[in-house]
């Protein structure tokens, strides 16, 4: 005689069931979680037990090092505070053009142009305004109403000119002519860890002429001159004097001094030198 199997029927859910039991699986879980990391809470790699951090530091000794190390270089004298942010995405385009063929008037629109993308034509004549008028004289500005006031609650023109100024007073600075008849010229460049001074010498004898340069740095470093045919490098152990020469210095040719601070974890701090005539 067969005897029949009983039929097996598979065990079926409500339509809904599964995402009602999904979400209280998921509550539960985080409820665990939550509790465990309260009676346990992680470390960081450094440490091995819980430690209490200030939320601010007393001892200066023990500061962050700042990104920025350059501060504010040799001081500008311009119609209103150029803000920190502005002044360094100036100066890091006038270290790219400072060793540039181009005439004065197109570095200074070169390096202003990336804080005013679409004002190209504004820049340009703003620049040829900034070129005839010394620097120092605020009639450069145009309808300079609130030079107390903010740099970025200027008119857009008013924040131009103020830009080109500090462009072109950064170039006057970056740049270190010296010649027979004019053979000393000295920079002073102040950072966040002291101040660079520079001293450079032209020194003709007979036909041929040389360069001498000085730098005084506020920390280890090194300083760089040449161009694409001679280099002279010298470097410190500590702070103080360092000195380079160049021979067979020509009239005309350019060289750029590279100052590197090891302090300042940056590029390094480009000047040209012009020997002329």
């Amino acid at each position: 005689m067969d005897l029949q199997q009983p039929e097996w029927t598979p065990q079926t859910s409500q339509l809904g069931e599964i995402p009602t039991v999904q979400e209280r699986f998921q509550a539960v879980l985080k409820r665990r979680l939550q509790i465990q990391i309260q009676n346990h809470p992680p470390l960081f790699p450094w440490e091995t037990q819980i430690q209490e951090y200030p939320d601010y530091v007393d001892n200066p000794s023990v500061a962050l090092v700042p990104t920025w190390g350059w501060g504010r270089g040799a001081s500008l004298t311009l119609p209103i505070d150029l803000p920190e942010r502005v002044f360094q995405q100036l100066l890091a385009r006038c270290q790219e053009l400072v060793a540039s063929s181009l005439p004065l008037g197109a570095k200074l629109v070169a390096a202003v142009e990336s804080l005013f993308p679409n004002d190209e034509q504004a820049i340009n004549d703003l620049a040829g305004l900034v070129l005839r008028t010394p620097y120092r004289s605020a009639s450069t500005i145009e309808a300079m109403p609130n030079l107390d006031g903010d740099y970025f609650d200027l008119q857009s023109r008013q924040q131009m000119a103020v830009s080109l100024l500090a462009a072109k007073q950064l170039f006057d600075n970056l740049t270190l002519p010296v010649s027979a008849t004019n053979p000393f010229v000295q920079r002073e460049w102040l950072t966040d860890v002291g101040a660079i001074k520079l001293h450079v010498e032209y020194v003709q004898y007979g036909a041929e002429a040389k360069l001498c340069v000085r730098a005084d740095l506020p920390t280890i470093g090194n300083i760089k001159v040449g161009n694409a045919s001679t280099t002279a490098m010298a470097q410190s152990s500590s702070s103080g004097n360092l000195s380079v020469e160049i021979l067979c210095v020509s009239p005309r040719q350019p060289y750029t001094l590279e100052v590197k601070l090891t302090e300042i974890d940056q590029q390094p701090l480009t000047f040209l030198i012009l020997p002329t005539m």
